[in-house]
């Protein structure tokens, strides 16, 4: 490139030169550094440096690539970003114009999830062939998560407000961290050893994609692949998908969609019912109008023979029809309101509030406020919390015995 020393140069000529040389030799580049200084702006657009001990970039993201995102952008955050420089003549400064950004480290986790992906497909184990359809009306439901999650509450909520008859169990797993896929896998295990339930959500709420991590691993692909009751994964936020997405019978965008997914609403059934009852009253009447336009070329005597023997069938046929409509939504009411109860007093047998007001107590580590359930979790001279059912103790081990 020829030299421009001793050269005379407007403002707008000596910015142009800089962008045609800046530009073409930094595209499609990656940077790493530690967002700062990150600011939306009102039109949508990310506005955010990126820095490192040394130096900082200017940085922009356009609204519409924000979509491909997959966790909320902060201050302090190491990550990678994907795009091309710009210089931005009004203000004289150069730039990177973000494409796409993840966190540090989640392209080498992408990747191996992929490679993951790959080696499971070739075994079979999302092949649509396996999939299996959920049972119309399913009696009882487990439900593998977090029993203090987002998740769980969901689906409780949609359960509740559709179809509160449907029994629920809850079978306790961490949803993310060290050793969460491990329970994941053993939790689907266990309902299937024991026929716990006629259909299995796997679910957790959004979140990193560090966080959806167990739902990748390879133990919980082949446990929910290998399950021989049909399972709905429904795993993080709709964009979300997790290998046992793919694994699974059904897959849904959220938990409340899963609990859709597996109650049906009384009112539903009911007018179902109703439907049905009213289509078949036309079909009488309909065939009525026939046999009466028949009728019409008839004397008298036979019109009343052949009427009697046409018309009686019809209504009893009629008569038995709405007594087994009846009947049937009679029955059908008094399951549901005997489920109602059932869960009732299940729900308040299990009320950890009432178990500790018959005098039981709930002991943890004063330190670690972890559970203790035996004496060889703690130690002499250690110090506990006991959780009454008013009020709270703080006390030291003096003795333990076995």
């Amino acid at each position: 490139m020829a030299a421009h020393t001793g050269r005379r140069f407007k403002v707008a000529e000596i910015t142009e030169l800089i962008r045609a040389t800046l530009e073409p030799q930094f595209y499609d580049i990656a940077v790493e550094g530690e967002v700062s200084n990150f600011r939306p702006s009102s039109t949508g657009h990310y506005y955010f440096t990126l820095k490192d001990n040394d130096a900082v970039l200017s940085a922009v993201m356009f609204r519409g690539r924000l979509g491909s995102l997959r966790f909320a952008p902060e201050d302090g955050q190491l990550v990678t970003a994907f795009g091309s420089l710009s210089v931005y003549a009004k203000r004289g400064v150069y730039q990177i114009v973000v494409e796409r950004m993840e966190k540090s480290g989640e392209g080498e986790l992408l990747a191996t999830i992929e490679e993951r992906k790959r080696r499971l497909a070739a075994e079979g184990l999302f092949d649509a062939a396996r999939k299996r359809p959920l049972p119309l009306l399913p009696q009882r439901v487990a439900v593998v998560t977090s029993p203090t999650g987002a998740a769980i509450r969901d689906i409780l909520n949609v359960t509740a407000r559709r179809n509160a008859g449907v029994d629920l169990v809850i079978l306790p797993a961490p949803v993310q961290g060290e050793g969460a896929a491990d329970r994941i896998a053993r939790q689907i295990e266990r309902a299937n050893w024991f026929h716990l339930a006629d259909v299995i959500i796997v679910s957790r709420g959004g979140g990193s994609l560090e966080d959806l991590l167990p739902f990748s691993e390879e133990v919980v692909v082949r446990a929910v692949a290998l399950s021989g009751i049909p399972v709905i994964s429904a795993v993080g936020h709709e964009v979300d998908v997790s290998l046992s997405d793919l694994a699974a019978d059904v897959r849904a965008a959220t938990p409340s969609a899963a609990a859709e997914l597996v109650t049906a609403r009384r009112d539903e059934i009911l007018d179902e019912v109703h439907a049905e009852a009213l289509a078949l009253g036309r079909a009488l009447r309909a065939r009525l109008e026939r046999v009466r336009l028949l009728l019409e070329r008839f004397s008298a005597a036979q019109l009343e023979r052949n009427f009697r023997q046409l018309t009686q069938p019809l209504f009893l046929r009629l008569d038995d029809a709405r007594e087994g409509l009846a009947r049937s939504i009679r029955e059908l009411a008094g399951r549901g309101r005997h489920r109602l109860e059932l869960a009732t007093r299940e729900l308040e047998a299990g009320s950890p509030e009432k178990i500790l007001r018959k005098g039981y107590a709930v002991v943890t580590d004063g330190e670690t406020n972890r559970l203790i359930t035996s004496a060889g979790q703690t130690r002499r001279g250690a110090s506990i919390g006991i959780r009454l059912s008013a009020g709270a103790l703080k006390a030291e081990v003096q003795e333990i015995m076995r």
